[in-house]
């Protein structure tokens, strides 16, 4: 959740002793790389979770444009739930990034892979290349919606995005009965 509302710096030390309630101690104990291992590891359980709430939402439609309807209602829900006050952690997390935190880099690019490649499983586009693209973009879109929504607090930005999307994935696969 802290990463979600103010990114890398504001999951700091003591905000994770106070959000937590774990003594201080047991923090450096159990982490002893501090707050960049911290988030780093918050992000593999993170990027789980997002994984399983966007295959869901992707399995429970059928059709190109249902899926990408289903898969934007649950960000928009996320937005919305968190009164604009919390986006994708991945994401929020990356905006604060400097040199000195390549592995926490990597973490998000990993993420970011991860969550490409289970957008992609439920397209069938006949090119692959094209389905990873089309992967790729949904999340751009989501990772940019999630700003644009915080900043106009609206869930408007991601609804426009997905009758786009929607329209663009309904011709991209080929055969599917009207």
């Amino acid at each position: 959740m802290l990463m979600r509302r103010s990114g890398f710096s504001g999951a700091g030390i003591n905000e994770i002793v106070k959000e937590s309630g774990a003594p201080k101690g047991s923090i450096y104990h159990f982490f002893p790389e501090g707050k960049r291992q911290i988030v780093s590891e918050a992000l593999t359980v993170y990027t789980q979770r997002v994984l399983a709430v966007y295959d869901e939402a992707l399995s429970s439609a059928e059709r190109p444009e249902e899926k990408i309807q289903a898969l934007f209602r649950v960000v928009t829900r996320r937005l919305e739930g968190a009164n604009y006050r919390q986006s994708c952690a991945a994401g929020a997390v990356c905006l604060d990034l400097d040199e000195d935190l390549e592995g926490v880099r990597l973490a998000i690019a990993g993420a970011f892979s991860e969550w490409i490649a289970l957008i992609s499983k439920h397209f069938k586009f006949r090119d692959p290349i094209r389905r990873q693209s089309f992967a790729g973009l949904i999340l751009t879109t989501i990772e940019g919606g999630y700003i644009r929504g915080r900043a106009e607090r609206s869930g408007k930005p991601f609804k426009e995005a997905a009758a786009w999307l929607a329209d663009i994935a309904e011709r991209e696969v080929p055969g599917l009965p009207d």
